[in-house]
């Protein structure tokens, strides 16, 4: 009984959030896993590795892998920052006042990335490899707008050995005779990204391309398998409260049809380029706290814990995600991203 009330609880949750694609707490760490214009918006590469653990103590819970890499293409060496951007031996913040002030607009740019996903869900696998493409220009000369798309391939698999349909029933007709069954799909997304020193705009749709999924062929026909698109947009604003600590509020909202609008508020505490710390409220769903750290020029780390506050806060013991970014030739020091924040 207990596992059969597990087992509806995590379809319930499914069905009611339509999890086509994966949660993520740490986007605000990695905004390009969510929109492709992010692609090469540093002048380094960017290496994100995470690791997602969904519900805690569930059977068949969510787990998400994924890696992202990204970075200019042909980039202009005319296009760099001055040495206030790196760590500065006196201890003054890199990222300060003086920062904002002084910043201006990256020289007009192509940048290109790769991502690939891993998302499990009980008998449920979605493996994708995405490539990206961005072009960064700017719109005046502190503000740059950044248009990217996304092309690749997302396989779903079924694990038949993992479906209990009851001693009255032990083989359904549809998923009958075979151990895996797999799906391959079209994978495309694109997205705007509008940025400067202290503010953020953006907008992306993940699944651009609607497609049927059923895992029978001409024998039973499994009605309401449809990958649909996901919206999503995405601001913030950074706000001084010293020349030493910024206040990042930030908001997202997500439309998957046919649920309502659903909203992420964040708010990201961070001291100069080394540490930040912040919170994330996902309204009717559960809170989350995030922590991070900036080791070096070359290596951050991150990390969340989701609280909940639905139901499933009786069977689940909560979310766990990790962060591991690298950065490939940042020949500059940067600690932490100059347009990315």
């Amino acid at each position: 009984m207990k596992k059969l009330l597990t087992f509806c609880l995590l379809v319930q949750s499914l069905l009611s959030i339509a999890q086509q694609r994966p949660h993520y707490t740490q986007y605000v760490l990695n905004n390009f896993i969510l929109n492709p214009a992010l692609a090469g918006i540093e002048n380094y590469v960017d290496l994100k590795v995470s690791h997602r653990h969904q519900w805690v103590g569930l059977d068949g819970a969510p787990v998400t892998t994924y890696a992202t890499i990204h970075g200019p293409w042909r980039k202009s060496t005319d296009d760099i920052e001055t040495a206030t951007t790196v760590r500065a031996a006196g201890g003054d913040n890199p990222r300060g006042r003086s920062f904002v002030q002084d910043y201006t607009a990256p020289a007009n740019h192509s940048g290109v990335g790769f991502t690939i996903l891993n998302d499990r869900t009980g008998p449920l696998n979605r493996f994708s490899a995405t490539a990206a493409y961005a072009y960064h220009m700017g719109i005046s000369a502190r503000t740059s707008l950044a248009m990217g798309v996304g092309v690749g391939l997302q396989n779903m698999t079924l694990n038949t050995n993992k479906l209990n349909f009851g001693t009255a029933n032990p083989v359904d007709p549809a998923v009958g005779g075979s151990n895996y069954l797999n799906k391959l799909r079209p994978d495309v997304n694109i997205g705007l990204w509008l940025y400067s020193a202290d503010y953020f705009i953006g907008a992306s749709a993940q699944n651009i391309v609607p497609a049927k999924i059923s895992y029978a062929d001409d024998t039973v026909k499994l009605e309401r398998g449809k990958l649909v698109p996901h919206i999503f947009i995405t601001a913030g604003y950074k706000l001084f409260l010293s020349d030493d600590i910024t206040f990042l509020p930030s908001l997202q909202a997500r439309y998957i049809s046919p649920t309502p609008i659903s909203f992420d508020v964040n708010a990201k505490f961070q001291y100069q380029d080394i540490i930040w710390a912040g919170g994330s409220f996902r309204i009717n769903d559960g809170f989350a706290a995030m922590v991070g750290f900036n080791a070096s020029s070359t290596f951050n780390v991150g990390y969340s814990y989701d609280f909940i506050t639905s139901r499933l806060n009786t069977v689940s013991r909560g979310t766990h995600e990790f962060t591991l970014g690298f950065l490939i030739g940042n020949r500059y020091g940067d600690w932490c991203p100059r347009n990315v924040f």
